[in-house]
């Protein structure tokens, strides 16, 4: 609904103001999960709080004790992939962010790709290599203080599975 407005009032807009406009309503959009999320209280929130905030997530993930884990991904351009588990009453248990250091360094060569995309959310990109032959996912990441962008990588074999990981920053100039 806002998307359709903000595009009835931008056709009488030069085209720098439109990009603009774009850009604030993009920004304005993922500036919100912060108080969304902040909004939501592990024990006490409930599935459907959770998708009035948030939506309806991008996968639901079942776990083993009857929780289930609600991934939703701020990408392609985002570096936050959030990872919200409930239990089998629809409770809020807790609120992860799955582009860490520390789960980057969980993956091991032979896990699988569903075991990838269950630890760390949609992947931004996917790239195939038929001359290597290797597919790649990538995730934007934070970047460190001197990079302007960073990329995490999960490289795969052809019948996937994990044979390595590598990373990417881009520094201004």
């Amino acid at each position: 609904m806002i998307a359709a407005s903000l595009l009835r009032y931008s056709r009488g807009m030069n085209p720098l103001s439109r990009t603009l406009a774009a850009l604030a309503s993009i920004i304005g959009f993922y500036g919100c999960d912060g108080a969304h999320l902040a909004e939501l209280k592990p024990g006490t929130s409930t599935a459907q709080q959770v998708r009035e905030r948030l939506g309806a997530p991008v996968a639901e993930w079942p776990n083993g004790d009857g929780s289930v884990t609600w991934e939703y991904p701020r990408g392609p351009e985002g570096t936050q992939c959030w990872m919200l588990t409930l239990n089998e009453r629809g409770v809020l248990l807790k609120v992860e962010q799955a582009l860490t250091e520390e789960n980057f360094a969980r993956i091991e060569k032979g896990w699988s790709a569903e075991r990838v995309r269950r630890l760390l959310g949609k992947p931004r990109n996917e790239a195939k290599f038929p001359l290597k032959p290797e597919v790649v996912w990538e995730w934007r990441i934070a970047p460190s203080a001197s990079a302007s962008s960073a990329f995490f990588h999960v490289h795969f074999s052809p019948d996937g599975f994990v044979t390595g990981t590598s990373r990417r920053e881009e520094t201004p100039g």
